[in-house]
């Protein structure tokens, strides 16, 4: 079978994935969209805690940007700018010693009918000296991505995909430029813009996800409480170059999670779910074919505590670790605040000890659209770096958003 047949039979049983989806009961209007998605992103406050904001900046500054954007809003049409900048500084003896980048991002969503929506989001990332924070781990000596997200990448497109929901929500799929990370082993604490930055609490590092790319993604709810979600993408992913390039590849990333929750509304709140996923393998040798296997499990305690626990194992070598275990809690405060504290123990192919990684952080919330983060990452027994015990690094995020 050519790479073409074997294409559009993965297709073929995403669709058949996707048509058991829409047989199921009803899914939130929350659909695939976890705390790291545009709709997240667009959507004020959490939408269970009652917040009590220090100020109304920079809406108190700009009164006729932010009526006019709430006008188009009323009309189907949300968007957001917003600007991040992370700053990290390490005490290792070994690199540049300190990192830095900004992401400058426009996306939103065009609520095109009743029941369909275009969502997009372009940005721009860079780094401000000779190692950007994504990769400042490696350079300190430590196996680890301490600033997920913030790279040196330049101009990428990250999303532009079509999201239909049946009328009565029982079901939704995504199709087109797709960021599998959006939906895939999520829970409340996941967004590297907002929470955590090091990998090991963000997106499980056991999962060799792909790049944003072309996709297709399914879920649905199964009965009262529980959640099934599905996805096939492009492994090959490139957001700076998007390409039609899978159809002569073959070559995706597929992933099945089945959870459970509380309820729709609290869907990435309280939720426990395992995650199975399989990445084929480049035919250029850049990277190996992988499976395995997440689990997580958190709870929204009060509207106020968040403890969880995730767990991973990948049986190949592209992913970052082997297996890792990771817990921690995160405190919602009613002042929009945000303190987490994660603890990780991680083993990766090809190393015979492991590493273990604490990180800390403080999100300091000016207003709901104006927060500095200081953090501190620690991480024991860095495998890149067999002579020294330890390392600390310590980070400021500052985010603001028009």
């Amino acid at each position: 079978m050519n790479r073409s047949n074997m294409l559009l039979c993965k297709i073929a049983g995403a669709a058949l994935l996707a048509f058991f989806l829409l047989s199921e009961e009803a899914l939130s209007q929350q659909g695939l969209s976890g705390p790291s998605s545009v709709e997240a992103e667009l959507a004020p406050g959490d939408g269970l805690s009652d917040p009590k904001p220090r100020s109304d900046f920079p809406r108190n500054v700009l009164p006729g940007y932010f009526a006019w954007k709430d006008g188009l809003a009323e009309n189907g049409f949300r968007f957001n700018f917003d600007y991040l900048a992370l700053g990290q500084w390490s005490d290792s003896d070994l690199g540049q010693g300190d990192a830095g980048s900004g992401i400058l991002r426009f996306y939103g969503s065009w609520q095109a009918t009743e029941t369909g929506s275009l969502t997009f989001k372009v940005e721009n990332r860079q780094a401000y000296g000779a190692v950007a924070p994504q990769f400042f781990g490696f350079d300190s000596g430590a196996l680890s991505i301490t600033g997920t997200a913030f790279n040196d990448s330049g101009n990428l497109l990250t999303n532009l995909f079509w999201t239909q929901r049946d009328p009565e929500g029982r079901w939704t799929i995504q199709v087109g430029q797709i960021d599998v990370t959006d939906f895939l082993d999520v829970y409340g604490l996941v967004s590297p813009y907002t929470a955590f930055q090091n990998l090991a609490f963000n997106t499980n590092p056991t999962i060799n996800a792909p790049n944003p790319g072309l996709g297709i993604a399914a879920g649905a709810k199964l009965g009262n409480n529980f959640y099934l979600v599905g996805s096939i993408a492009d492994a090959n992913g490139d957001p700076s170059a998007p390409s039609f390039d899978v159809f002569q590849t073959g070559e995706t990333f597929k992933s099945i999670e089945i959870g459970y929750t509380s309820g729709g509304e609290r869907l990435y709140f309280d939720n426990v779910h395992l995650t199975f996923w399989q990445s084929d393998e480049a035919d250029d040798g850049s990277r190996a074919e992988d499976k395995g296997v997440a689990f997580s499990a958190a709870w929204f305690i009060d509207n106020t505590w968040m403890p969880f626990l995730r767990a991973g194992r990948s049986e190949g070598t592209a992913a970052l670790y082997e297996r890792s275990l990771s817990t921690g809690l995160g405190w919602y405060r009613s002042n929009t605040d945000l303190a987490g504290i994660g603890f990780n123990w991680a083993e990766a192919t090809g190393f015979d000890d492991t590493q273990f990684t604490t990180e800390a952080f403080y999100r300091f919330n000016i207003s709901p659209d104006f927060q500095i983060t200081p953090s501190i990452q620690y991480i024991s027994n860095p495998l890149l770096n067999p002579g020294s015990d330890d390392l600390t690094i310590f980070g400021l995020r500052a985010r603001i958003v028009f």
